[in-house]
């Protein structure tokens, strides 16, 4: 990536930045904007300090190729943001509107589609790997090959 590109993303960035922290500072709701911050920090901390490590270590033990560490790291993100509603799933208060789907059907299906998606790139990978095997293998062979004698 050339320094061009690199800093226009960093500009770019910053420019999110700053305006995510300006509505934050002028939005009315927002009565004091340190505790918003703090649960951030708290939020940075505990992906940084507890889930980025669990998950990288279980990658590293369970799963032996980047498919299926790809689709473990997506599964759990999948659950971290569905796990809230699948658990509360039927305690709505009183109030049918508040949890009205069936969270956990939907998060059983979220999991089984991003696991085929998985499972095709794989079976995709394996299939090329392999055709780049027999194309080498044809290589070796032709250039094993005895030369006729021009004679």
């Amino acid at each position: 990536m050339t320094a061009a590109v690199r800093g226009l993303l960093l500009a770019a960035g910053l420019a999110l930045i700053g305006y995510g922290l300006y509505g934050l500072l002028g939005d009315p709701y927002i009565t004091d904007p340190v505790d918003v911050l703090v649960w951030g920090f708290g939020g940075l901390v505990l992906h940084d300090g507890l889930w980025v490590p669990l998950l990288c270590l279980l990658g590293a033990f369970l799963a032996r190729g980047p498919v299926l560490r790809g689709w473990l790291v997506v599964a759990a993100a999948v659950t971290a943001v569905g796990l809230p509603a699948v658990l509360r799933a039927g305690d709505d208060g009183g109030n049918a509107s508040v949890l009205p789907l069936p969270y956990l059907r939907n998060w059983l299906l979220v999991l089984a589609a991003t696991a085929g998606l998985a499972l095709l790139v794989a079976l995709a990978g394996r299939r090329r790997r392999r055709e780049r095997a027999v194309g080498r293998r044809d290589r070796a062979v032709r250039r094993r090959a005895p030369r006729e004698d021009r004679s």
